[in-house]
């Protein structure tokens, strides 16, 4: 595998994240739901479990390592993706499912994992926030790998 391709695949896994924040935003503001607070419980569960310390202004840099670590992951799913692909463009709706589904399970894999949800107790309205913006991630992503890949 060539370094170009694993560039490609970071860069559609960060326009992946962008789209599904813009999504997220959106849904924010139609709907004037409040900003999840579970990316910064996150940090808080991995900064305990390595025994770090945030120190002065924890509270600002929580808030700001939370969406770092989904940009993170976004783009990690990127990278992952180009190596699954073996550097080829793939059908955008194939793609488009399984990036969306790798990210979100990612996720609240993650999350469930460190304690900070439980998918069981979710409502419909709360497993619909979380698998739109995630659906975009694999549209958005998808489409940018298949865009950056010179065609066949």
């Amino acid at each position: 595998m060539r370094t170009s391709e694993l560039t490609d695949g970071a860069i559609a896994g960060a326009v992946g994240s962008t789209v599904l924040n813009v999504v997220t935003y959106l849904d924010m503001a139609l709907r004037g739901r409040p900003a999840s607070s579970t990316p910064e419980q996150v940090v808080d569960r991995v900064v305990g479990a390595t025994h770090l310390s945030l120190g002065a202004r924890a509270t600002n840099r929580r808030a700001g390592l939370g969406p770092l670590l989904g940009y993170a992951t976004g783009v990690a799913a990127g990278v992952g993706f180009a190596l699954v692909t073996r550097g080829r463009r793939t059908p955008v709706t194939w793609a488009s499912g399984l990036l969306g589904a790798s990210v979100m399970a990612m996720t609240d894999g993650s999350m469930t994992v460190l304690k900070v949800t439980d998918p069981r107790t979710w409502r419909r309205s709360d497993w619909l926030a979380d698998i739109v913006p995630h659906l975009a991630y694999g549209l958005a992503a998808a489409a940018t790998w298949n865009r950056l890949r010179p065609p066949t």
